[in-house]
């Protein structure tokens, strides 16, 4: 049997729950995230450890990327009873809202070894491009 002692772990407990750490459908909690840019497509990675793939939504409308995931806690059984647990459990969410110049048409997503990865492409149009600048009565073309 696993045992601790730990004065604060109540108080640890109590502050998750004030703080939102355990989420609900109501109120979830928010999940870690890098987002970069590589090469033609920009890459959100969301830490969702432990969470079944098949309890992760994503959704997309207009601009809004919206990601949920839930943690649900072990079953219980005759042969598994629970001695501690820290691990956040619940509703995680994240709304992020999309620039004008990705494609949500074209986004893909991976999870592997606990990472929601999120690839999303970048429009042609939003590729920096150098413009020409000509003289008076020369037209020059747009480099692109």
């Amino acid at each position: 049997m696993l045992m601790r002692t730990d004065p604060f772990r109540e108080l640890d407990r109590v502050a998750q729950q004030l703080t939102g750490a355990t989420g609900t459908w109501s109120r979830p909690a928010t999940m870690p995230m890098d987002a970069y840019r590589d090469g033609g497509e920009y890459v959100i990675a969301l830490d969702l450890p432990g969470v079944d793939p098949a309890a992760i939504e994503i959704d997309v409308e207009r601009d809004m990327l919206t990601i949920k995931a839930e943690r649900r806690p072990a079953a219980q059984s005759d042969t598994l009873r629970m001695e501690l647990s820290e691990r956040p459990l619940g509703v995680f969410s994240r709304r992020l809202v999309l620039a004008d110049t990705l494609d949500t048409e074209r986004i893909r997503a991976d999870y592997d070894a606990g990472v929601l990865t999120v690839r999303i492409p970048i429009t042609e149009r939003a590729e920096p491009r150098r413009i020409a600048v000509g003289t008076h009565g020369e037209d020059r073309q747009i480099n692109g």
